[in-house]
């Protein structure tokens, strides 16, 4: 079971819920991260929390996209937290990434394909005019070139990621009961680790409700898989 990689999601701005999600999710069963979001990055309390945060797999979910000289002097400005992934869109370009890189350090540095949360329809709809999984396999080329250390898609996506690129694979739009809300292209955890997920990240489907509860439903969920 320590071999299933998961990434919390704490989707918050609030430090007594991030502690609360920290709090609940420890196992023995399971290796945890944690992924903080634009939310928690940008609050008021953010970075003094997860610089503060030891012995922890912590994911600064920065989506950075801007121009080379940027990408890189933002990845200066947070190496001092420590992260042990960060993401970069691979839509920022090839030299854009290389220079992201270049400053990564010791931490890994994460493209980013196509969200999870679009789908063909709306890729037309901002100007693509090419499907999901053309545009992910583009991009997972483009991320090899860049000598990222891992690519983040969807589970849908990740046998044609591995094609073109060999390194870790995090796969976000994780449900136990496949309940989508805003999310388009999911799979369960057992179906995305099936598939050749390193990593799932999964958010609400653990920290609403009952966040124990809802681990231990992850841990089952999975024990069932093992069984098969």
């Amino acid at each position: 079971m320590k071999n299933n990689k998961i990434f919390i999601a704490c989707d918050s701005n609030k430090i007594s819920s991030i502690k609360k999600i920290i709090n609940d999710t420890k196992t023995n069963k399971l290796k945890i991260g944690y992924k903080f979001g634009l939310e928690f990055l940008n609050s008021k309390y953010g970075r003094k929390f997860i610089s503060k945060l030891k012995n922890k797999i912590l994911f600064g979910d920065y989506k950075i996209s801007d121009i080379p000289n940027t990408c890189a002097s933002t990845i200066k400005a947070v190496r001092d937290l420590k992260f042990n992934y960060i993401t970069i869109h691979i839509s920022c370009g090839l030299e854009a990434l290389k220079a992201a890189k270049k400053v990564s350090g010791k931490c890994k540095l994460v493209g980013v394909t196509t969200l999870t949360s679009l789908n063909d329809k709306s890729l037309k709809q901002i100007g693509y005019n090419i499907s999901v999984k053309n545009l992910v396999y583009k991009q997972a080329k483009i991320a090899s070139k860049a000598k990222l250390d891992a690519i983040v898609c969807s589970p849908h996506e990740v046998n044609i990621v591995k094609k073109v690129f060999n390194k870790e694979i995090i796969t976000p739009g994780i449900r136990l009961n496949m309940n989508l809300n805003d999310q388009k292209r999911v799979m369960t955890p057992k179906e995305s680790f099936d598939k050749g997920s390193d990593w799932i990240v999964i958010g609400r489907p653990i920290t609403k409700g009952n966040i124990k509860k809802n681990i231990q439903s992850l841990i089952d969920h999975l024990n069932q898989w093992l069984k098969v």
